[in-house]
Formats: C-alpha cells, sequence, structure tokens
C-alpha cells in the first residue's frame, strides 16, 4: 500500500515538473528520489510514514516556487549524510559537486558535542551561513525542509513542538521575511504560535471568526466605494480585502499594548495594479475619496525595504472615521512580497538578470559571512544576526545622496560601519542633517548623515551602550578583544622585565628552552600568551621571574646587583597603555602623585595613589603590588575630584565652569549639594594633565570671590564591613 502511495508521489510530482523543467533534468530528480527512498529504507518518520516521504514533501514545496533540478535533487537528499552512512563524497560521485555541496549545506552538524542546544543551533546557523555565501539555494531548501517539518508538528510530543516552534519564530520567520518570503513567513508564524500558546491562539482564532460576520458589511461598503473610485477615475486595478493573522494581531496587542478591539477596529485592503504609474494615480485617487491621515503614508516603491519589497502604504479616514489602511502595488510587487527571493525562480527567463530581491539577499548573506568573520563565537554570532533580521527600517542618505537601509534606532555609528569598518573604525563625529549631533543620536528616515573620521582613531568600549547593528557590533567587539591582547602583551613583557631586574637578568637573556619548560608548566601554547596572562593579572610576574630564575641558577642573587637607591626595577606609567592600565576611582591618581600599582586579575593594572585607604593592608604584599612611577614623557588627561564650598549667588556655577574651562581643564561631571540657606557644596570631576594643572585650575577657582573653600577629593573610605578591599574595582 505504501509503495503504491510513494509511487502515485513521486509520478505527481514528475507530472508537475515537466511543465517547467527539461526531461532529463525531470529523470536526475527522479533518480535522486530513488537514491534517497534506498538510503532511508527501513526508517520512518514519528508519524509512522516512511522517512522518504519527509523529502519528498520538501521537493514539492520547492517544485511551487519553481526551483531548479540541483535544487530538487538537493531536498531529496538533504538528510541521506545526517541519516545514513552514506557521505559527501558518494552523492558527489553519483550527482555531481554542486548538488553535493548543497545538500552538505542543508544538512546538519552531528559530529560536534555541544555545551549546550543554544551553542547547536548557533553553530548549526553559522555552518548555514557560511553555505549560503557559496550558494543561495542552501537556505531555499532548509526553508522548506522547516515548512514541512512544521507542517507536521502536530505528531511530536509538546516539548519538542514548543522547541522548534520557538525556533522557528526566532530564526527562521525572520529569514523568510529578510528573503521577502511573506506567505512562508505567516505560515511559519502561525503555526509557531498554536504550538507555542495553543490556548491564546484558539482564544484569538475565535474572537476573529466571531468579529468577522459583525465586519462583513462595513467591509463590502468600503470595497464597492474603492472599486466604485477606481472605475470613475478609468484605473485598471483590482480591490481585496486583507485579513490580520492571528500571531501578528498577538504581537501588537503584547507589543503594543493593544487591545484587540483596537487592533481590529482598522480595516486593511489591498488595490492590485498593472504599472507602478497606476500606482500613484489610484493613490491620489483615493486621497480624494478619504481624507488621508497625517503621517502615515509610506513610498516603499522609490525606496524598497532591504528584502526588495515594494508597495504604497498609506491610511485614510473613512465612512464613520473608521480607519482604513490601504496597499498599493503591481501584480509583479505582489508577486514579490509574497514570494521574495523565490520569485527570482519563479518568474524569471532563461536571460534574466538576478532580480534586486536577489542582489539584495546575496548582499546580505555577505554580511553574515563577515559578521561571522569577527564574533567571538557562535552564540555572539547568532546574536548579532538576530538583531540584524530586524522588521522595521529607516532609510539615510550619504551627502551624495546614496540610500542605507538601517534598523529603527540606529546611530551614526552604525551607519558609519555599514559604509565600511575602515570609516567606523576611524568615526570620531557626525553632521546630521548638516548639524554637528553626538554619535549616540538615533536617526531618522531622511535625514542625510556625515561621518568625520580622524586617522589614527580607534572604536571606543562606550559604543556598544547604543550601536544597534550586528556589524557594528561584532567590529568594534573583534577591535577591543584584539587591543586588549595587544596591550596585554606588551604590559606583560614590561612587568616581567621589571620582575627580572630583581634576579639580574631580562626576557632577551633567558634561554629559550627554559621557556619552553616554563610554558610546559603552565599548559601554555606560546610565550605571548604567558605574556598576555601577566598583563591580565591573572599571573604575578614576580612568581614567573622567580620560576625563570629557579631553572637558570646561573643569575646572580638580587642582593648582588640592586641597592637600595636603584630604580631600574620600577614600572614607568606612559599613560598610553590602553584599556589593561586602569586608574582608580576611589583616589583618582594623576601625574605628580606618589602611586602604586595594583594587579587586579582580569583587568591588569590598576595604579592608586600610594596613601590610598582601599589598597593599605596590600600594599606591602610583592604578590599584589608593585613599585611604579609616573615616566617623565607622561602624556594623555586624567580624572580628579575635588570640591568647591561658595556662596549662593545667581549665576555662580556658569561663572565656575567658565572659569575651569578657561584653564583648559574639562568638567566630566558637576553636582551641587545644599549646606545651608546662604552656602552650597559643588562637588566636580574633572579631566586634568598632571598634579601642576590641577593646581593652577584650583588656584583660577579661588580667585572668584564667592568662593570660600577648595579642596581635593583624594580617597573615599572604605566601609569598616569589607575586609580586603580594593577600590581599583
Amino acid at each position: 500500500m505504501q509503495a503504491a502511495t510513494k509511487e502515485r508521489s513521486i509520478k505527481s510530482l514528475s507530472d508537475g515538473l515537466t511543465s517547467y523543467l527539461a526531461r532529463d533534468q525531470v529523470n536526475s530528480v527522479r533518480r535522486a528520489y530513488f537514491y534517497a527512498e534506498q538510503a532511508h529504507d527501513g526508517q520512518y518518520r514519528h508519524s509512522g510514514d516512511p522517512y522518504v516521504t519527509h523529502p519528498l514533501a520538501v521537493a514539492s514545496i520547492l517544485s511551487e516556487m519553481h526551483m531548479d533540478h540541483q535544487s530538487l535533487m538537493a531536498a531529496m537528499l538533504h538528510d541521506v549524510i545526517e541519516d545514513t552512512g552514506i557521505t559527501k563524497t558518494a552523492i558527489k560521485n553519483q550527482f555531481g559537486n554542486t548538488v553535493a555541496d548543497l545538500v552538505d549545506g542543508v544538512s546538519k552538524l552531528n559530529k560536534i558535542t555541544f555545551s549546550s542546544r543554544a551553542e547547536a543551533q548557533a553553530e548549526n546557523f553559522q555552518k548555514m551561513a557560511m553555505a549560503m555565501a557559496k550558494d543561495l539555494r542552501v537556505i531555499l531548501v532548509k526553508i522548506a525542509d522547516r515548512l514541512h517539518n512544521m507542517r507536521t508538528l502536530g505528531v511530536l510530543n509538546a516539548a519538542k513542538r514548543r522547541r522548534i516552534a520557538r525556533e522557528t519564530i526566532d530564526i527562521y520567520a525572520p529569514i523568510a521575511n529578510r528573503l521577502g518570503m511573506n506567505n512562508v513567513r505567516i505560515e511559519f508564524e502561525e503555526i509557531g504560535f498554536s504550538a507555542l500558546y495553543p490556548m491564546r491562539a484558539k482564544r484569538i482564532s475565535a474572537e476573529v471568526k466571531k468579529i468577522r460576520g459583525n465586519r462583513k458589511e462595513i467591509v463590502g461598503q468600503i470595497q464597492t466605494s474603492l472599486e466604485a473610485c477606481l472605475e470613475r477615475e478609468n484605473l485598471p486595478g483590482r480591490t481585496i480585502g486583507r485579513e490580520k493573522h492571528l500571531y501578528s494581531i498577538y504581537e501588537k496587542m503584547r507589543s503594543k499594548r493593544k487591545s484587540f478591539s483596537e487592533i481590529m477596529d482598522v480595516y486593511a485592503f489591498r488595490i492590485i495594479v498593472d504599472q507602478v504609474d497606476t500606482c500613484y494615480r489610484v493613490l491620489g485617487a483615493v486621497h480624494s475619496l478619504y481624507k488621508p491621515v497625517p503621517g502615515r503614508f509610506k513610498d516603499y516603491i522609490a525606496i524598497p525595504k532591504t528584502n526588495g519589497y515594494q508597495s504604497l502604504h498609506t491610511t485614510l479616514f473613512g465612512m464613520h472615521g473608521v480607519p482604513i489602511e490601504i496597499q498599493i502595488r503591481t501584480e509583479e510587487m505582489e508577486a514579490m512580497a509574497n514570494n521574495g527571493i523565490a520569485a527570482h525562480w519563479l518568474y524569471k527567463s532563461s536571460d534574466d538578470l538576478p532580480s534586486n530581491t536577489h542582489i539584495r539577499a546575496r548582499e546580505w548573506v555577505n554580511g553574515l559571512l563577515e559578521m561571522q568573520k569577527h564574533a567571538g563565537n557562535s552564540l555572539e554570532f547568532i546574536e548579532n544576526v538576530k538583531v540584524d533580521l530586524f522588521p522595521d527600517e529607516i532609510y539615510v542618505f550619504t551627502p551624495k545622496g546614496q540610500i542605507f537601509e538601517l534598523p529603527t534606532g540606529s546611530t551614526a555609528v552604525d551607519f558609519a560601519f555599514a559604509i565600511h569598518t575602515d570609516v567606523g573604525n576611524a568615526c570620531v563625529a557626525c553632521r546630521i542633517s548638516r548639524r554637528l549631533a553626538p554619535l549616540s543620536e538615533p536617526l531618522q528616515s531622511g535625514q542625510t548623515v556625515e561621518i568625520i573620521t580622524a586617522p589614527g582613531t580607534q572604536p571606543n568600549p562606550a559604543w556598544l551602550s547604543f550601536v544597534v547593528t550586528g556589524k557594528a557590533r561584532s567590529n568594534i567587539r573583534h577591535y577591543l578583544k584584539n587591543q586588549k591582547y595587544s596591550e596585554s602583551i606588551t604590559l606583560g613583557k614590561r612587568l616581567l622585565n621589571k620582575a627580572l631586574v630583581n634576579f639580574g637578568t631580562q626576557i632577551d637573556a633567558i634561554p629559550e628552552k627554559e621557556i619552553d619548560d616554563l610554558l610546559q608548566q603552565f599548559s601554555l601554547q606560546t610565550f605571548d600568551q604567558l605574556l598576555e596572562e601577566i598583563g591580565l593579572g591573572n599571573r604575578m610576574a614576580y612568581m614567573v621571574a622567580q620560576r625563570l630564575e629557579k631553572a637558570n641558577p646561573k643569575n646572580s642573587p638580587a642582593s648582588e646587583h640592586k641597592n637600595d637607591n636603584d630604580q631600574s626595577g620600577v614600572l614607568a606609567i606612559l599613560g598610553s597603555e590602553g584599556m589593561v592600565m586602569n586608574y582608580a576611582k576611589c583616589c583618582h591618581p594623576i601625574p605628580g602623585d606618589p602611586i602604586v600599582g595594583h594587579i587586579s586579575s582580569g583587568r591588569g593594572m590598576v595604579i592608586h595613589t600610594d596613601d590610598c585607604n582601599n589598597i593599605a593592608e596590600i600594599i606591602d604584599n610583592p604578590d599584589k603590588c608593585i613599585a611604579v612611577t609616573w615616566d617623565p614623557n607622561v602624556e594623555g588627561e586624567f580624572s580628579v575630584e575635588f570640591r568647591v564650598e561658595l556662596e549662593n549667588q545667581r549665576g555662580i556655577i556658569a561663572t565656575l565652569a567658565t572659569t575651569i574651562t578657561g584653564a583648559e581643564a574639562n568638567i566630566e561631571k558637576i553636582s551641587t549639594v545644599e549646606r545651608d540657606a546662604r552656602f552650597s557644596i559643588v562637588n566636580l570631576s574633572l579631566n586634568v594633565k598632571n598634579r601642576v594643572h590641577l593646581a593652577r585650575v584650583m588656584r583660577r577657582v579661588r580667585l572668584i570671590k564667592a568662593v570660600t573653600k577648595v579642596t581635593r577629593v583624594k580617597s573615599r573610605k572604605i566601609r569598616k564591613t569589607i575586609k580586603t578591599p580594593l577600590g581599583s574595582n
């Protein structure tokens, strides 16, 4: 019985394929089916059907999109590598390189042990992204595979149903949306919603059916008036009412906090016409029929969405103030909106160039590849991809008029990285619609954005708090990781050299064999890894130096080489060490202050003033603190806090700020506390170059008549409940 059913199914598929494929291509698809049938012999799905019915169904879904014979063959064979003993090489020998690569791209990873299901999903998608870059058909086979799995979800247990539904809504529905495949996206969301929240889906479905009867008369009246309007203006086109889908109703209720009746009060229609010119004429006609709602018109024909979607959107005040949403598009745009990238195969002629949607999809996949290259791991990659699969876009322009699509909430930094990674890395400021603006300001559609760059600049870690796009986030993280790695090695080398001075030697004088032996003891691969660990504070330079000295007894002991006044073992602080050199927030050391270095695990070195309360208990511990001094040529600006007591006067804060900036110091933070009715205390956080600069600032502040006292806040006292406090943290 089953054999006859399978034979009928493959015959039915073959007959359908003859409408657009050559006879030899149809035969190749049949051959792939029989190969899969033999490979999956004895395997059954949860429904009890022979396993081969699944690849056959996947191929049938692709045949509806008029996919080429190689995609259909890959669909027939897509589970062969994973579920049977057949190798990619065997498929290559039987069906050629292209089909084997497609099958390999779609096959799941099954030989790697993952620490979690999330990581497995992420690795899986990462592999798929790389395969997509080689051939876009991989994603279409994968989407068809997932679509059939969703259609047969009912036979699985509840936990598995929910897991697959959640993954589909989180990853596959947005991918289908990104590729413009609206019909597939809706089916993913509707089935997924019913599997995740069966009770909610039933309730909303029942309400929609109930309200449909009540709305029938109004829908008919609006549709009749729209059709009559088109006829009067002699405009060819068909008008159809749009049904809202259960998942979209649920999402609007949840995200926009709207009631069911508020969402269903809007009546939606689509007008399909013959050509682009007619779209705009129809828009004028419906605007003369009903008043348009200001600010609710969108022209996606002139500026298509990222996934290639094109249409005119407008909202009107209908009869009795009923809101009417109208989409106006051509037949071609309608096909593109429903099928997206699949329309490239569904409607193309043999000599067609790739469609815009096809080109956009390839650009997106190439963007995924770049993100994958810079991501630290697969979970970080998929987090960036989820951000990138955005449903809403804004459209901004370069000064030369080039359009860039970005997710809602994007900033100038996102825009800079969208132009090019190098532009993002060198970005220092921006002009939004010709005015200087903060880099963190969210962009709005229609704005012109100009990025100002400067050579030698680098991404700021603070950007991660406001960037939106996956590309910007992954590039900033990648740059900062590399920067921290190189800075850790440099600091680690200086710390180890400083420690080795105590033993009368230097790194260059240590025999290579001793370094190799030490790396073996620490289970490290390279000397750079050891230096990085020292720079990050994960290993003490003094302990490493001690081990090297024990391994090399020829070195003289420290006492023979170093007198009490010798400063060669003191580390000089340059101020340009980067992220692995931190300045304590408790005592705010600045050049000119006597200082000490505290090694903090994972952070590198934290500089404190030598009288800081927070290191009082560990300052004499050589394992935790080391002697440091300011280099004579120290550069940069350093944060410092001071307190000003002054008499309350009109405009005194402005006078104070002007005096400080006049002394070339930058105010980071300012706060005021009223001491009594007559006097106030102003706490300031400034950036200064050194103690001399600070003294100049304080001297100028004292000259203000209203000021009664100026003091530097050196160190916050620790709480008694903390036994071994580290102000660095």
